[in-house]
């Protein structure tokens, strides 16, 4: 009997410590991309927006850079990190070309219930649904994982939105968040760190509360290197305020740097041995844009339909490399935290207000 109750325990038991095993993943980072468009990371430059006079100064100037016959060829000149490295090693979720569908589940369809949404695995439109300043309700993936005694004080977070300390109420959950306009503060500066200082209080403020992403990126690397945080979010925000301004050639090549800068961030991480190997990106968007009018592609909210289509795509030691998702599906924004905490072998995440489960095929599963 002994035997036969061994037997069975081992064959219960192998499965888990298999899976267990095949995680790889111990650090994640969710990388936001505002407002960039589906169409954009799937087709590349829009035929009807490149060469328009109302938001293009130099068509000819950008069509050499951006313009190609066929929409791979496009996207692959727009998004090469993209195209290049994720296609080839992750996965890219949201061509509804191929019915291969991504949405918001908040009916907001704009920047804070986006952002709630993917951090907190629901939408809240009752309680979360305007873009101010206020501290979220709902309970972060990022804060839930700060409670947990392995990630305490490993979580930190960087924005060029000045709303994201509000978002993941950095006064309750106690991740650091480094936002907007704000600068880098601490006891001992690095010399990098004081010339973001610097530069951040002399270049020109295009937006209000949109800060250059570059400075948002370089804040966030020389964090990286000081405190080796296991999560982190990085919230890349200039495509969308060239978009309202309708500024197509902008919002194209905002969209090209912030694919460098995602690049460069994936490139130091793997040159990290804290980091190499180890590490999964999760990246995703808060909202679409128009498309029909023309002129909506400037404009999202519940008005302009369409503006809840978006999409995700993910890189890391656990995801299998199977590039573009071609299979027909629907998926959800909501998905991306509980992605996250699964990514890290945390089962203890969970949203009141609805779960979100994980994107099945993001882990590779033995």
């Amino acid at each position: 009997m002994k035997r036969i109750l061994s037997s069975i325990l081992l064959l219960v038991l192998i499965p888990v410590l298999c899976l267990s095993q095949a995680r790889k993943t111990e650090n994640i980072f969710i990388i936001t991309f505002d407002g960039l468009r589906w169409q954009e990371l799937f087709g590349g430059a829009d035929s009807l927006l490149i060469g328009h006079k109302d938001y293009v100064r130099s068509p000819d100037r950008l069509k050499e850079m951006f313009w190609a016959a066929t929409p791979e060829e496009r996207r692959r000149k727009l998004m090469p990190f993209f195209w290049s490295v994720i296609a080839g090693q992750g996965q890219l979720y949201g061509n509804r070309k191929y019915d291969n569908k991504v949405n918001c589940s908040n009916t907001m369809w704009f920047s804070y219930p986006g952002y709630n949404e993917i951090l907190t695995g629901a939408a809240d439109d009752k309680r979360v649904n305007s873009n101010d300043r206020v501290n979220n309700p709902n309970v972060t993936v990022l804060e839930h994982l700060n409670s947990i005694p392995k990630f305490k004080g490993k979580v930190a977070a960087f924005g060029s939105w000045e709303v994201f300390p509000y978002i993941i109420n950095e006064e309750r959950s106690g991740v650091p968040v480094n936002a907007g306009y704000e600068a880098i503060s601490g006891s001992s500066l690095t010399e990098r760190e004081q010339l973001l200082n610097e530069l951040q209080a002399a270049l020109p403020r295009l937006w209000g509360s949109v800060r250059f992403d570059a400075l948002t990126h370089y804040a966030a690397k020389e964090y990286l290197k000081k405190h080796t945080p296991r999560v982190v979010f990085i919230g890349y925000g200039e495509t969308d305020d060239f978009a309202h301004g309708g500024r197509y050639d902008e919002y194209l090549k905002s969209a090209h740097q912030t694919d460098a800068l995602i690049s460069d961030l994936w490139q130091w991480v793997q040159s990290h041995p804290a980091y190499k190997d180890k590490t999964t990106f999760l990246i995703a968007t808060d909202h679409g844009r128009g498309t029909d009018p023309l002129d909506t592609w400037r404009s999202h909210g519940s008005k302009y339909p369409g503006t809840d289509q978006i999409w995700f795509a993910v890189i890391g030691p656990d995801t299998p490399a199977r590039g573009e998702i071609k299979q027909p599906g629907q998926y959800y924004q909501k998905q991306v935290a509980a992605t996250a905490a699964d990514f890290l072998g945390v089962t203890s995440f969970k949203n009141p207000l609805g779960e979100g489960r994980p994107v099945e095929g993001m882990r590779g599963r033995k």
